[in-house]
C-alpha cells in the first residue's frame, strides 16, 4: 500500500496534480461563466447532464449549480470501474467547481441578443470545456454512460450522444420554444468547435505520403533543401507488381505548399496523400520546426 502512495508524493507528481487542479477550476469556471452569463438569461442550453440539470432548474426553480452536481453523480461512480481513480477524483473536482461557478455568476447576464449568446456563449463555453478535456477530466457524464452503452448495445459512443441531446433539445423546445432550441443547437455547434481547438490546437501538422518513381531525387531535394526529415517505405503496385519506394514525412502548414511544388516541379505524375495530423511527438521533429 505505501509503495503504491509512494509515486504520487514525489515533489514533481504533487507539482503536477496541482497543476492539473488549477486548470480544471479554471476550464470549470470558464464554462460557468458562459453557461450563466450567456445561456441561462437567453432560455438557451447546453448538451448532455448540463442541459437536462438547466431544464429541471428552469422548471422546478432549483439550484442549477446543485442539479448539475447531483445529476452527475452516478456517472462519476461509473466511471470508477471504467476509468481509474485519478480520473474520477479530477472530474468530480471539475463538476464541482461548474456547481460553484453557477452559482457565482447567477443574475450576472452579460447579453439580451440571441445571436450574440449563441456565439460568444459557445466560444467561451467550448473554451472552458476543452481546458478540462484536455487535463483529463469532465464536465459531463453523458460520455461515461455512452462509452458503457456503446459496448452493450453495439452503437458507437457518438450515435448515443447524438441521441441523448436530440432528447434533450427536443424537450428544450418544449420548456423554452423552438426558436431557443434551435439557438442552443448553434450554441453546442460553436462550443465543440472550439473544444476542439484547444484540443488538438490550431497548427496541425500534415503527414504525407509520396509515391514516385522518382522517389529518392524527390526525397534529396526535401532532405537537402527543405531540411524535412523523411523515411522511405517499401511496398508494390497492387496492380502492376513493381516494386514502389513510398516517400513518408510530416510537414507544417507552411512547408505544405514547397513540398507541393517540389513534387509537381520533379515528377508530375506523383501520388501524393495528406492526412491532419494533431499531435506530433520526437525529438527530431521539435528541432527541425524550431528552425522553421
Amino acid at each position: 500500500m505505501i509503495t503504491d502512495i509512494k509515486p504520487f508524493l514525489q515533489p514533481k507528481n504533487i507539482f503536477n496534480l496541482i497543476k492539473k487542479m488549477l486548470f480544471l477550476a479554471i476550464g470549470a469556471f470558464t464554462a460557468g461563466f458562459a453557461i450563466e452569463g450567456f445561456l441561462v438569461p437567453n432560455q438557451m442550453i447546453d448538451g448532455g447532464v448540463v442541459g437536462v440539470s438547466m431544464i429541471l432548474s428552469h422548471i422546478f426553480n432549483y439550484n442549477l449549480g446543485l442539479l448539475i452536481v447531483i445529476l452527475n453523480i452516478p456517472f462519476v461512480c461509473l466511471a470508477l470501474t471504467k476509468m481509474g481513480k485519478q480520473f474520477v477524483l479530477q472530474t468530480f473536482f471539475a463538476i464541482a467547481m461548474l456547481g460553484i461557478a453557477t452559482n457565482l455568476f447567477h443574475h450576472l447576464p452579460v447579453t439580451e441578443d440571441h445571436l450574440l449568446a449563441t456565439v460568444f456563449g459557445g466560444m467561451i463555453l467550448g473554451l472552458g470545456v476543452g481546458i478540462v478535456l484536455k487535463n483529463e477530466g469532465s464536465l459531463d457524464g453523458t460520455e461515461i454512460m455512452s462509452l458503457v452503452l456503446s459496448k452493450k448495445f453495439g452503437l458507437s459512443v457518438g450515435e448515443i450522444i447524438m441521441a441523448f441531446n436530440i432528447f434533450i433539445y427536443g424537450a428544450s423546445g418544449l420548456v423554452f420554444g423552438w426558436e431557443q432550441a434551435m439557438y442552443s443547437i448553434l450554441t453546442y455547434f460553436v462550443a465543440y468547435r472550439v473544444i476542439d481547438v484547444v484540443i488538438d490546437g490550431l497548427d496541425t501538422s500534415k503527414s504525407v505520403r509520396i509515391i514516385s518513381n522518382k522517389s529518392e531525387e524527390i526525397g534529396k531535394v526535401l532532405v537537402e533543401d527543405l531540411e524535412i526529415g523523411i523515411t522511405y517505405l517499401y511496398g508494390k503496385g497492387g496492380y502492376s507488381g513493381i516494386d514502389k519506394t513510398v516517400i513518408y514525412c510530416v510537414v507544417s502548414r507552411l512547408e505544405m505548399s514547397k513540398l507541393k511544388e517540389v513534387v509537381r516541379r520533379i515528377d508530375p505524375t506523383a501520388f501524393l496523400s495528406v492526412v491532419d495530423v494533431h499531435e506530433v511527438y520526437g525529438t527530431r521533429m521539435k528541432k527541425r520546426i524550431d528552425k522553421i
